[in-house]
């Protein structure tokens, strides 16, 4: 399974990267390949600069080794050998009209000292995370999970959402990073799921990414806006950066598990701003984005 996994991201990350590379129209992927020196390593690609797309990565890694022992304690194991590999993405386009995106689907092993897998398991999802609300957008974005998930079991997408409203919720703020979309964890065979079950779901959701999020990008991508609306946006970009350093737990494995710095705080935007104490105007476009923030809704 673990190279089945990996030959499917290596192929969707391809896939991506064209896809976003056509909508931006201008800018390209630069590939940056790294190895990790307790074993494994990754393919980096990132965007900067583009007509379209401020900054961009879509990651893939595999990494092997002994689970290091914060992480012993993390999964509360002894010690164990693990496999992880994994892509992730996140999109911070320039127009504050059109949304920041995140995407990741991972798969990790554990075996123990004989070379036994004791424990495997998915995980993953894709959320939205607009400056500016247009409510169709959301709708899209949602429904295209939705019928990602319908194809595998009725109940995932009303599972896996509200784990997703759950999971990016920036609790020092008491407000959802965005408005959601999917997110799902230590995804185990069971009786109703196999492991090749979950394969096929997890790449069915990896598989609906563009379909999700280009459409939004080419509906929003030319509209114009001022330098208050950037202001927004840069505002906004702070609590996505604090929730990736204060909760995100793919940022701890990877900083517990000695990976790539570059490669890890890819995620975060390179314009940024915290004002003291910021409050939007009072029945602005800004104040109905917050207000959502604060009150997770169904979209569908």
């Amino acid at each position: 399974m673990k190279n089945k996994f990996y030959t499917y991201i290596q192929n969707l990350q391809d896939t991506i990267t064209s896809g976003l590379e056509a909508a931006d129209g201008t800018a390209k992927f630069k590939e940056d390949l790294w190895e990790r020196p307790e074993g494994g390593g990754g393919r980096t690609r990132v965007m900067e600069n583009g007509a379209v797309f401020e900054k961009g990565g879509v990651n893939i890694s595999a990494v092997h080794g002994k689970l290091p022992e914060a992480m012993q304690a993390y999964f509360n194991v002894g010690d164990v050998d693990f496999f992880a590999c994994g892509l992730s993405l996140v999109i911070h386009p320039k127009n504050p009209m059109v949304p920041t995106v995140h995407a990741n689907w991972r798969y990790f092993e554990m075996y123990d000292a004989a070379g036994n897998t004791i424990n495997s398991w998915f995980g993953g999802g894709q959320d939205l995370t607009p400056y500016y609300l247009f409510e169709e957008d959301a709708v899209h974005f949602h429904q295209t999970c939705k019928k990602a998930c319908d194809k595998h079991d009725p109940e995932f997408y009303p599972k896996f959402k509200k784990q997703c409203d759950a999971y990016f919720w920036n609790a020092h703020r008491n407000e959802a990073r965005g408005i959601g979309g999917l997110f799902f964890d230590h995804c185990k065979a069971t009786d109703s799921h196999s492991m090749e079950n979950w394969f096929g779901f997890v790449s069915e959701v990896g598989n609906s990414f563009l379909e999700a999020y280009v459409p939004i990008v080419e509906k929003r991508k030319n509209l114009p806006y001022t330098a208050q609306n950037r202001n927004w946006q840069e505002i906004r970009r702070g609590r996505y950066v604090e929730f990736n350093l204060v909760h995100d737990k793919g940022t701890l494995f990877g900083l517990k598990t000695n990976g790539r710095i570059e490669s890890i705080l890819m995620s975060l935007p390179p314009h940024v701003q915290w004002i003291y104490d910021h409050h939007p105007e009072k029945g602005s476009e800004e104040e109905k984005l917050i207000n959502v923030l604060a009150n997770p809704k169904n979209w569908i």
